[in-house]
């Protein structure tokens, strides 16, 4: 069996598995985007996942996004940056993928907005929000979630498109289930305050790998998944980057 066919196979049971908790929820699992999180592939590897149907991919660093960019890797997908994006790097994403999860910060998202008006062009964003307090983590605490998302609306150079959240590590299946609908919760809540202004807000990005079935579930719109797809990545020190 070449990877090729690997890669379908989990393809096919990842879908399986999302129409499977979809269901079970009352879903419509056509509603839930399957994002390939692409950190460390290869431009032929993503060729593959998108010919085998993967329609969104996702990138962690401005460096790969960039070569894989120069390289056609992504055509017939939609492009999202998904990692955390530094300021003095807006500049090689904004424009350049269709949606950026990570907006984590007041000084990032007014960084986005200052390049997207240099290019005269709207990006669309997610507030990243760090539901657990995690300092190894970046995000906006839940508390600041509705007046970043104020700011947000005041800015012409974005458009606020949802919110996204990468929960602690999940010890026991169902552990990220709270968070998952704390999420949601906020999404609404957010919605429900500012009726009155320019906000579009229809995206959940929430789950991974280990915790997707559950994320679905609890409503996410956009799961991000790397290892169910692509296998274990390789050991930091075999890596080349």
């Amino acid at each position: 069996m070449g990877p090729e066919m690997s890669l379908a196979q989990n393809i096919a049971k990842v879908r399986a598995d999302i129409d499977g908790a979809a269901a079970a929820a009352g879903r419509d699992p056509a509603c839930v985007t399957l994002l390939a999180a692409t950190k460390t592939q290869s431009s032929d590897t993503i060729r593959a996942a998108i010919a085998a149907g993967i329609t969104a991919c996702g990138e962690n660093r401005v460096q790969e996004l960039t070569a894989h960019l120069d390289d056609d890797a992504y055509e017939g997908a939609q492009l999202h940056f998904i990692g955390h994006l530094q300021t003095n790097k807006v500049k090689y994403v904004v424009g350049r993928v269709d949606l950026i999860h990570s907006v984590s910060s007041e000084k990032l998202l007014r960084a986005i907005a200052v390049q997207a008006d240099k290019l005269e062009l709207v990006q669309n964003i997610l507030l990243e929000i760090n539901l657990a307090g995690e300092e190894s983590k970046s995000g906006f605490p839940p508390e600041e979630a509705l007046s970043a998302a104020r700011l947000a609306a005041e800015l012409k150079g974005v458009r606020l498109k949802g919110l996204m959240c990468i929960p602690p590590a999940a010890v026991r299946p169902g552990d990220n289930l709270p968070y998952f609908q704390k999420l949601r919760q906020l999404a609404v809540d957010i919605t429900r305050e500012m009726l009155d202004n320019r906000i579009d807000m229809d995206v959940l990005s929430m789950g991974m790998s280990g915790d997707y079935q559950d994320a679905v579930a609890a409503g996410s719109t956009c799961i991000r998944l790397g290892s169910a797809l692509f296998g274990p990545r390789p050991p930091m020190s075999l890596r080349k980057d």
